[in-house]
């Protein structure tokens, strides 16, 4: 991951932006501060991926606690919710 400053960041904008489709860039303030620039596709990956995992958390926890629903081999009611209306 390449690393920058804020002033350095706004003196080449465009090399950084183009660089930022491959990899993240992380920039540094003297406050400490850090951010992380990355490339809007790469972020919507991100998104999908907490999403996913949230979802898969929600799953085993609701196994967990035994909130989940019994299907029996031949049930088809829950493929009724797949059928196109």
């Amino acid at each position: 991951m390449n690393q920058t400053n804020p002033k350095k960041l706004r003196a080449e904008l465009k090399d950084f932006l183009d660089l930022a489709v491959k990899e993240p860039i992380r920039i540094h303030r003297r406050s400490g501060e850090t951010y992380i620039l990355i490339n809007e596709s790469a972020y919507a990956e991100l998104q999908n991926e907490i999403l996913s995992l949230q979802r898969r958390l929600l799953g085993m926890s609701n196994a967990v606690e035994g909130k989940g629903v019994e299907y029996k081999i031949g049930d088809r009611s829950r493929l009724n919710r797949l059928k196109r209306t």
